[in-house]
């Protein structure tokens, strides 16, 4: 039962990213009691809320009103309205310009909670067949190619299992920059999710881009893919420190401000030896 408190609260909803079914009974009860709907969009919101039989008044909250309309919608609250929060699939803030309101009511007081439910990035994870202990989620990635190479190029030494959406007409780019960054990596193509043509590809990031070369993407995708090796990260760390001359890496420290014992110390902890063998290096090479 939702709650009544001298300021509102604002409950962001988790809807189905594609079978009704999946939709909460806590969800449900909450969208018929609240006091207003907040919908991404409400032409798709509409089909979801009839098909349940919740007739609570709506309002749009998108990318494009979502400074605006946040503080429209936290003077309701403020003044008493309870208000559900709702995405057009899935949950509520990630991805999705909810994450302005949140942060906003939580600025001004308001009670946020969250009642949990689909999630476009976690089904696809569960599913990929790819480490799930640990991992990391990038979202929508630019559509202009500089920025999206930009946003990509902290990922070529991330260890753990990245998670991305994309649009269909970028896809074959996006493929492209990670294949340029990553190399040949695994990576699993989730699309449809939930709905009757679930599709789930395993591919490695080239097979991926031939297969689409002669298959034209259909739908939003969820890209999950492999994180680097961590032991060949550290075995190419440790031969880029070997090629290094020691003189030359302790300078690298001493110019970032480390006395000359300090940057010893560093170099030594970089190359995996003692500070004495750093020491007997560089008179070796004075």
């Amino acid at each position: 039962m939702q709650e009544k408190a001298a300021s509102g609260i604002l409950y962001l909803c988790a809807t189905p990213i594609g079978n009704l079914g999946d939709i909460t009974a806590r969800v449900l009860e909450t969208l018929a009691q609240v006091d207003l709907i907040a919908a991404e969009d409400t032409r798709n919101s509409i089909h979801l809320l009839t098909h349940f039989g919740i007739k609570t008044p709506m309002t749009s909250y998108h990318e494009y009103n979502k400074v605006d309309k946040a503080y429209t919608l936290i003077a309701k609250m403020k003044a008493g309205e309870n208000i559900a929060l709702i995405t057009d699939a899935g949950t509520p803030a990630i991805s999705d310009p909810g994450e302005v309101l949140v942060k906003m009511c939580h600025e001004e007081g308001i009670r946020v909670t969250s009642l949990p439910g689909p999630a476009a990035c976690i089904t696809a994870l569960t599913m990929s067949g790819l480490p799930t202990t640990r991992f990391c989620f990038e979202g929508f990635m630019p559509q202009e190619k500089k920025e999206r190479k930009r946003r990509l190029a902290p990922l070529e030494k991330e260890t753990r299992t990245m998670i991305l959406y994309e649009a269909p007409h970028h896809l074959k780019g996006t493929l492209a920059d990670l294949y340029a960054l990553l190399g040949d990596r695994e990576i699993a193509l989730c699309r449809e999710l939930t709905k009757r043509f679930e599709e789930v590809q395993h591919f490695t990031i080239q097979e991926a881009i031939r297969h689409y070369e002669t298959t034209d993407p259909r739908g939003e995708y969820v890209l999950v893919i492999a994180g680097a090796d961590e032991q060949t990260l550290i075995e190419e760390e440790q031969k880029k420190w070997e090629e290094m001359p020691v003189a030359e890496h302790v300078a690298m420290y001493e110019a970032k401000g480390l006395d000359r014992k300090e940057a010893m110390k560093a170099a030594a902890k970089d190359r995996g030896v003692s500070k004495r063998d750093i020491y007997d290096a560089l008179l070796k090479e004075e």
